[in-house]
């Protein structure tokens, strides 16, 4: 059985946007038909992931994206054609790699494919949510304002990407000079006192002989080691990636003390976020959801946007649904239980993807402020154990020279 997305209308006109799983695209047209849907569009998800144009993620590829999103969201809203607006914007891209996959873009739309379509088929250019949002935009008639919040959510990740790196310097400056400082004592400063220490044997501290043992066996094993740990290190990844291990390590990530409330406030940041967008641009609550899940990449987290989706699509309120899946902090909830009280649900979502945001911004900035003192403390206690191990030795030799 395959996965299949399609666009429908129903009996009044409206739009109904969702997924079914099939044997065939035919057989998913005969149950939408049989559920009173007329289709018009069914596409197997597989079929999205076809090779597009090939962009290394970077920082300046994800601000170029950005700006053209921004820029053709604006020739959108001074009534220029998609196709043409698309021309404009791969014309004024200036980095070759994005410009090139604009400029497939604009095939993609040409021949006759939603520009969300052609917006999932260039996986390595845009997020999972763009072509949500332009999905989003494309049912109701206002791509434009879409691509604008697309913008500004993109916008808005990257400069918090940003903040993360820049904090993250020195963290990582420190590290490697901790490092190479422990190495330095292990590979050189060690084995100068192993000709000193030689005839001594048993005699030596306990520490003085871990530490030179463990010296011995950095330069003995050391490659040796480092080769298996990239090895295991590779193949790990590739077991990872598996779908049954890759949700049994999603719901571990989410367990981990301060870990896992990072992830789940910067998934359903992004989630919140994208929701509100499609709220606000007039997509029925139960379309927004399933396209919203699209912008989540924890797989437990997914699955469980999944329940809420089908929980809203019975008639359950969206809070109920969210309190039962128990993935949303409490006061979180108090904001989509006042957003649905007051019809105003998409403006609560935005501004509670705003204090996520906010939550992780803090949440990283503590945990780099209790990392850095962190790797101070432990370099400063491993080159202190070396070096008390080794005077330790030298003081005990000079105690049994001057004793009588």
């Amino acid at each position: 059985m395959a996965t299949f997305r399609y666009r429908a209308a129903t009996s009044a006109g409206a739009l109904s946007i969702g997924q079914l799983e099939g044997g065939s695209p035919a057989h998913v047209i005969d149950q939408l038909r049989r559920s009173g849907l007329t289709p018009i569009e069914v596409v197997e998800t597989q079929a999205l992931a076809q090779p597009g144009a090939r962009v290394r993620p970077s920082n300046a590829s994800r601000k170029a994206v950005a700006i053209a999103i921004g820029e053709l969201a604006v020739l959108l809203g001074a009534d220029l054609t998609l196709d043409r607006a698309l021309a404009v914007c791969a014309d004024n891209v200036e980095r070759p790699a994005e410009k090139a996959a604009f400029a497939e873009l604009h095939r993609r739309v040409k021949e006759g494919a939603p520009l969300s379509r052609a917006m999932a088929e260039a996986k390595d250019l845009f997020p999972p949510m763009a072509s949500a949002m332009a999905e989003a935009g494309e049912a109701n008639g206002r791509l434009d304002v879409a691509l604008t919040r697309l913008a500004e959510t993109l916008e808005r990740g990257e400069a918090l990407r940003q903040v993360i790196a820049a904090a993250m310097v020195y963290p990582a400056i420190l590290a490697v000079i901790a490092v190479g400082v422990i190495l330095t004592m292990l590979l050189w400063v060690i084995p100068q006192f192993e000709g000193l220490f030689s005839d001594a044997g048993a005699q030596l501290p306990f520490m003085t002989r871990l530490v030179m043992g463990i010296s011995h066996a950095v330069r003995q094993y050391g490659p040796v080691g480092l080769g298996v740990a990239i090895i295991a290190g590779f193949g790990v990844s590739r077991w990872a990636r598996s779908p049954a291990m890759r949700g049994t390590f999603d719901r571990w990530v989410l367990r981990l003390p301060q870990i896992g409330t990072l992830v789940t406030a910067a998934e359903l940041g992004r989630y919140t976020r994208v929701l509100g967008s499609l709220v606000d641009g007039g997509v029925p609550l139960p379309d927004a959801l399933a396209i919203a899940r699209r912008s989540l990449v924890n797989t437990h987290l997914s699955a469980a946007s999944d329940r809420v989706a089908a929980g809203v699509k019975q008639g359950a309120g969206l809070t109920a649904s969210l309190s039962a899946e128990g993935v949303f902090p409490r006061a979180a909830l108090s904001f989509v239980r006042t957003g649905e009280e007051t019809a105003r649900l998409g403006l609560m979502l935005g501004r509670l993807a705003d204090v996520l945001d906010r939550e992780v911004r803090t949440r990283i900035e503590g945990l780099i402020a209790i990392l850095t003192p962190l790797i101070t403390v432990i370099m400063g206690a491993i080159v202190a154990t070396v070096i008390a191990s080794i005077m330790t030795a030298i003081l005990g030799f000079n105690d049994l020279a001057l004793s009588p």
